[in-house]
């Protein structure tokens, strides 16, 4: 199960500069369950204009050339290179994201996050990719991901970790909130694994959260989903319901968006492992549950209409 996720978290805000985009989506949206309601009031909202394309949404299909990119940070997005955890702690590099033709990607291009190790801390790089601006709340958080069983090269056997995550910048603020999918090929903290965890999180430190285990080999692609409506939380693998969360396991805070591939620890020295994390898009609604035939849609739109990116999601 899930450790905390930061120690020592620096952050690198920018400011969004978004492209004019010529899209005519019209929202979409589904029925959400019926369900309680949450800890606290939603934070407010900007109620200025926002640019131009389907209001309330996150798309992109990260169509870059590389993280020196200019579109890259214009359009939200860093790389993580401070010190801190989880895992390997003061390990980030950059040098892990890249920008890759993968002719098993919906739109030819995926995000891939590479992480190395030799079984040593000076011989260990992990990855994570994150957006720069904290405007997430509730709605629902999408993803295509490619999760990896074995390296890409070297030893199999690493106690490597896959993530796709909203989290709130700050580990001490009271209305700390984090939701995660964290798939674990090789299992870890005391697990043998294949598994998929789904985390909801009231409190960094000290943990407090609830949890669920899918046993359950994922190589491969596959449609992430979260949906934060209604006082619960509700994950999905490729539109099927996992875990629910409720109560307070609910997000209190705005979030950023962020995409991981890091190590629990270090359980052999030797020849040194590549694992790959892929990334096809990522897409949010803001307030609202979309059903994954929704999503699929709103994703095909996206592309039949040529736009590689958007984000009208209002500013805090």
């Amino acid at each position: 199960m899930s450790q905390p996720r930061r120690t020592s978290r620096r952050r690198v805000r920018t400011a969004l500069v978004l492209p004019a985009l010529l899209c005519a989506l019209a929202a979409c949206s589904g029925d959400p369950e019926a369900g309680g309601s949450t800890d606290a009031a939603a934070p407010s909202r900007d109620a200025s204009p926002t640019p131009t394309g389907p209001p309330d949404t996150l798309f992109d299909d990260f169509d870059y050339t590389g993280a020196d990119d200019p579109a890259f940070a214009a359009n939200g997005w860093a790389v993580r290179t401070g010190g801190g955890g989880p895992g390997i702690k003061d390990t980030w590099n950059a040098d892990g994201a890249a920008f890759l033709s993968d002719p098993a990607a919906e739109g030819g291009k995926v995000l891939r996050l590479r992480s190395t190790t030799d079984g040593t801390r000076q011989g260990t790089t992990q990855v994570e990719v994150h957006t720069t601006s904290r405007n997430f709340f509730t709605g629902t958080f999408a993803a295509r991901v490619h999760f990896s069983d074995e390296p890409a090269g070297g030893r199999d056997g690493d106690h490597v970790v896959q993530t796709f995550f909203p989290i709130s910048p700050s580990d001490s603020s009271e209305n700390y909130s984090e939701l995660d999918f964290e798939y674990l090929p090789n299992g870890g903290w005391g697990s043998v694994g294949p598994q998929l965890d789904t985390v909801s999180w009231y409190k960094a430190d000290p943990p407090d959260r609830v949890h669920h285990t899918l046993e359950r080999r994922l190589e491969g692609w596959h449609t992430l989903t979260i949906t934060a409506m209604d006082g619960k939380v509700v994950y999905s693998l490729d539109g099927e319901k996992v875990f629910t969360s409720s109560g307070r396991y609910v997000p209190r805070d705005r979030m950023d968006i962020h995409f991981s591939n890091w190590f629990i620890d270090l359980p052999f020295t030797g020849t040194p492992r590549t694992w790959d994390m892929k990334v096809d898009w990522v897409y949010h609604k803001a307030d609202e549950a979309v059903s994954p035939a929704e999503i699929a849609k709103a994703v095909a739109d996206f592309r039949a209409t040529g736009t590689p990116h958007v984000n009208t999601v209002p500013k805090p």
